[in-house]
């Protein structure tokens, strides 16, 4: 069959594709998918979000972060990643991004002024083709490439930011339509629970669904998504029974611009 100018996700006599596919080509106007992932090793008996590093923090107003590694090959010219880019949201909770070529563990400043840091993803690399150490986005004095404060992380040899959370930007909805909570212990009968928190813009945090496994995946697929408003965070938190459990967690959402 001849190409008459464009590949197409239909059947060959049909009119139609699934919605979920359009979206996720780019050809629903106003929709795009989120997903979000990430993992914490180390889970005691205090709440502790899904992130590698326990807990992250969150500007009051936006500031010129930086950016660093745990190695040294993390660098222009290294083995590891060479360059980083960094997705978040201005002081009006608008889209913004920014490409930073790494130092190792000295701290490099970017330009813009970031008030959420929704991801990180390395860009580039050298022979490794991964970040050989943890890249950090922080702010604060660094000590051997970590920041006195941190707000996302992309854990050693993952490329992508490693940590459950998201927060819609302004003029959106998010929609959640799955989520998904791996729970495990090393040793031990002693049950996990996990749950999710959604913040807004005052700090005050509603819980949403929650989870209660020993070793074990749960996954909710929501027949009727769960909305989520501008300018609030999504997070995976987790708690054990007793100490040294892991927990990771995914989501995914559709984003939808809100009418003018």
């Amino acid at each position: 069959m001849a190409n008459i100018g464009t590949w197409r996700s239909i059947t060959q006599v049909g009119t139609t594709e699934p919605f979920e596919l359009q979206v996720s080509r780019g050809q629903i106007q106003g929709h795009s998918v989120v997903t979000i992932a990430g993992y914490n090793s180390n889970v005691d008996t205090t709440w502790a979000m899904i992130t590698p590093v326990g807990t992250l923090s969150y500007a009051a107003t936006a500031l010129q972060m930086t950016v660093s590694s745990s190695s040294a090959n993390d660098t222009s010219a290294g083995t590891g990643a060479r360059t980083v880019v960094v997705n978040g949201l201005d002081a009006n909770y608008a889209v913004i991004s920014e490409t930073v070529t790494l130092n190792g563990q000295t701290a490099v400043t970017m330009t813009n002024s970031f008030l959420r840091v929704n991801s990180i993803v390395v860009a580039t690399a050298g022979s490794g083709l991964e970040n050989a150490g943890i890249i950090y986005v922080g702010s604060g004095t660094v000590t051997s490439g970590v920041p006195a404060t941190i707000y996302n992380v992309i854990q050693a040899g993952f490329n992508t930011t490693t940590s459950s959370q998201y927060t819609i930007p302004a003029g959106y909805t998010g929609y959640l339509t799955v989520a998904r909570i791996g729970l495990a212990q090393d040793a031990g009968t002693t049950l996990i629970t996990a749950r999710t928190r959604f913040v807004g813009t005052t700090g005050l945090a509603m819980t949403g669904p929650i989870i209660v496994a020993n070793n074990g995946i749960s996954t909710i697929d929501f027949q009727y998504p769960i909305a989520i408003p501008e300018k609030v965070r999504l997070q995976g938190e987790a708690i054990g029974g007793a100490v040294d459990n892991e927990a990771a967690g995914f989501f995914e959402i559709v984003l939808v611009k809100n009418a003018d």
